[in-house]
């Protein structure tokens, strides 16, 4: 007798979780100072806008290999993935950081320029990919920035309107730049898929929501049903489907295309209940972090939530975080809210030195001047 419908995948997919697991205290350990999350800020940045770059150059040069050199038979490739899908999940995931370094006030007035342009080229490419999953979770990401960016600290007190009224400008203008450059590159696809849910895509003329997703939320809704408390298994949803769908299973659904239900699927409500006191303590974190009066910090909070956001947004309807690359991104974004989260308290300490210092100096003076 097992817990698990399919114990061989639950040992493999408990495997998987191991090596993230450890990937992700790799990471919050190596990342621990703020010396490092600025290098590790500007590669994130450098690096998306590579990635985009490489995305669009690819698409456009397309020839059924990737890198122009393997051979596949993948039906909606962009850049390295073969779901395009998959493809824009990564960039909503970077695409917050640069805004929020820019809504902080990090860097010189150069730098602004790049982390915008790295931030509109993502935007660009992830459009490109023709994922409408994707294209909702970044304006959500980039609301998410807009709103909570109201928290950051400012060096000079300014009203709250004028504080929103200048992140809307800056989040304006990615946007502006972003359809700038899909008319350029052509905006008839993007128009079509998202006014029609057609693309270049394999996707059918006419697909309804409930013969794409909907009958497999339905059926996964069923197996919830029958295992409520601890689920089919981690891993056993596969297995498990046909057991519980109306379909002819002719199909082959290793996913739900719902991160939320396949977490209650697999684990029952035991798992979502963890899921969710996850999600609860990442945003806690997150809105501790972006209270730092460290702009690189604070903009660091603020870029990795937005991203997390995007794709826990995304995760209502695709399975990106199953995907092992969105994955680890998506734990690193977790580890550097993380760590500024705990660099906070220590900024706090330090200030409240210095003022102590300040104050036993001042006290100090006055005594030596009232001897005199």
């Amino acid at each position: 007798m097992s817990l698990s419908m399919d114990a061989g995948s639950t040992r493999m997919t408990v495997t998987v979780l191991m090596f993230m697991l450890a990937a992700f205290v790799l990471i919050s350990n190596t990342f621990a100072t703020r010396k490092r999350l600025a290098v590790l800020s500007a590669f994130l940045v450098i690096y998306g806008l590579a990635m985009a770059m490489f995305g669009l150059v690819q698409h456009f040069t397309w020839d059924g290999r990737f890198y122009w050199l393997r051979p596949t038979l993948a039906t909606s490739p962009f850049g390295p993935f073969a779901n395009h899908n998959h493809f824009a999940g990564y960039m909503e995931l970077l695409i917050p950081l640069p805004i929020a370094l820019v809504i902080a006030r990090e860097g010189r007035g150069e730098m602004r320029l790049l982390y915008l342009f790295s931030a509109a080229m993502m935007g660009v490419a992830a459009a490109a990919s023709l994922s409408r999953g994707g294209m909702i979770s970044i304006a959500a990401g980039m609301m998410f920035v807009g709103l909570l960016g109201l928290r950051l600290r400012r060096e000079k007190r300014s009203s709250r309107a004028a504080m929103f009224f200048s992140q809307a400008v800056v989040v304006i203008a990615i946007m502006s730049v972003i359809a700038a450059g899909i008319f350029w590159i052509g905006a008839d696809p993007v128009i079509k898929r998202v006014t029609e849910g057609r693309g270049a895509s394999s996707a059918p003329a006419g697909e309804t929501f409930l013969s794409s997703r909907g009958w497999i939320w339905r059926d996964t809704v069923s197996m919830i049903r029958a295992n409520p408390i601890l689920g089919v298994g981690l891993g056993a949803y596969e297995t498990a489907f046909p057991i519980y769908s109306e379909s002819d299973g002719s199909l082959r659904v290793p996913q739900a295309h719902n991160d939320y239900l396949q977490v209650t699927a697999d684990a029952g409500i035991v798992g979502a209940l963890i899921a969710l006191w996850f999600i609860v303590a990442i945003f806690r974190t997150v809105s501790r972090g972006v209270l730092s009066s460290d702009p690189l910090l604070a903009g660091l909070a603020l870029g990795s939530g937005g991203g997390i956001f995007a794709m826990l947004v995304h995760s209502m309807f695709d399975f990106n975080l199953q995907v092992p690359s969105n994955g680890l991104l998506f734990l690193l974004l977790v580890a550097v809210a993380s760590n500024v989260a705990a660099l906070v308290p220590k900024e706090k300490f330090a200030r409240q030195q210095a003022s102590r210092l300040g104050a036993e100096e001042h006290a100090e003076a006055a005594v030596v001047r009232g001897g005199m």
